[in-house]
Formats: C-alpha cells, structure tokens, sequence
C-alpha cells in the first residue's frame, strides 16, 4: 500500500484531529529539501509493551527514518524534525487454490499486520564530538492496519490484495542514544556519518486492531476476533546519521 492511499484513508475517517496532525506532516515534507540539515535511517526492532503486550506477544520489526530541519549546534544543542517508522508486527502466510473452479492452480496469500507510525521529533544532544549522546521527544500518531495479499506462486507478483480493519491512535514518548563517527570532519559538520544507535518508549492512545489468528474463515465468510487495547511500544534503532553541507553557527 502506498503512502498516498494510507493518508488518504485515515483521511476519510472524518476525525478532525487526525486531519490536523496529517496536515502538519504534508506540511512539513512540503518545505523544500535544502532545509534539512541532517537525516538518518533505522532499523528498528518493536517490543510490545503494557496492555499490548498482553495481545500481541511477539517482536516486531521495521524501518524507520527521520529528517531533521534543525541539528544541535555548538550555538544551541536542540532540533526539531520529523520521524516516521513502519513496523510489521505479525504476519502470516498459507497456500491455496485460485478458486473452486480451478483447484488445480495454488497461489500465496500472506497477511500482514503493520503498524505506521508519523512524529514531531524534538531532539537535545551534544553538538560537538566524535560520540555524541542525546534525549529525543516524540508527539504524532501511529496508522494501524491489517491487509491480506494474494500472490503467484511462480513469480510471487502481487495481483490482489485487501485493507482487512484498520485504526488509528495517538502516540507520544521519550528516548536517547549515541551517535558515534564513522567518516568526515567532526568540527564542521559537513558531509559527516554517524552510527545512530537508540532506544524509545511510546505511549499509545486505545486502538482496536487484528493480530495473528485474528482473521478465520467459517463457511466460506470472514471472521475477524478484534482486539482492543493502549498502544505502547519499547523500540530500538540501529542506523546512521547524515549530516549535510552547511556551515555551522558558532
């Protein structure tokens, strides 16, 4: 599923705080590039946490990624940027006919159960140095969702796939970590790359939601048994730090 048809689903939810925070995300990605003074990616491995942990007992994993429009400087240690992050938190997979009237041709349907997540990200760290500790604040939402794909089983391409349920919540939380030099001039900033290493805790707000074994075929229908908990989240990143051509304000 696109990023596009996502935004435009939690759109038509017809919630106006879900339109506002949406609004300030495009908002944010419309500024033009040359803002940005440093990004990084992550893997990003998701703990269950609290009442969620309670429904879904497994780990899960992602991507996650940030821009940050203002870095930490010698002038003033704290940023401002933005975070998103994908986490796949369950998934299933079985093999079955096309149909009853070809039963002599199987296809893949996989099941995935995906969390999005979109955050302010606000940042305090050391601005100088080869190690560079910091504190990070987060406020967003996370888009939760269920979707069923059905794929050939000789070339696995997708030609059909479903939006199960999906929901939303609101998130906010704390974190901290490393960035430690892997290349360029620590005291100009330009062009350098730091190993990111991190970890954060994220409150979520109630949400109802699938899970592995959710989705069960009776007689032909779909059942689905919702869960319905707080969202709360323990992640932890492995990734790098950019830092982009620009001079430094002493």
């Amino acid at each position: 599923m696109g990023l596009e048809n996502i935004f435009e689903k939690i759109i038509t939810k017809d919630n106006m705080k879900k339109f506002l925070f949406l609004s300030i995300v495009l908002s944010l990605f419309s500024l033009n590039q040359s803002l940005a003074q440093s990004a990084g990616i992550n893997l990003t491995l998701a703990i269950p946490s609290g009442e969620f942990k309670e429904k879904v007992d497994n780990l899960g994993f992602g991507l996650s990624g940030n821009i940050n429009f203002i870095s930490p400087k010698p002038k003033s240690p704290f940023g401002i940027g933005l975070n998103l992050g994908y986490i796949i938190y369950g998934s299933e997979s079985r093999r079955e006919p096309l149909s009853t009237t070809i039963p002599d041709v199987f296809v893949n349907v996989d099941r995935t159960n995906s969390l999005m997540n979109f955050h302010l990200l606000f940042t305090v760290g050391v601005p100088k140095g080869r190690i560079r500790p910091y504190v990070e604040g987060l406020f967003g939402g996370s888009y939760i969702y269920t979707t069923t794909s059905v794929k050939s089983q000789g070339t696995g391409e997708e030609f059909a796939s479903s939006t199960n349920f999906d929901d939303w919540a609101w998130s906010y939380g704390a974190g901290g970590g490393l960035a430690i030099l892997l290349s360029g001039d620590p005291n100009t900033d330009q062009n350098t790359v730091y190993l990111d290493l991190k970890g954060r805790y994220l409150f979520g707000s109630e949400a109802e939601y699938l899970k592995q074994g959710s989705v069960r075929i009776v007689n032909g229908r779909v059942e689905y048994d919702i869960s319905k908990s707080k969202t709360d989240l323990i992640t932890i990143h492995a990734g790098v730090i950019i830092y982009f051509s620009w001079t430094p304000q002493e």
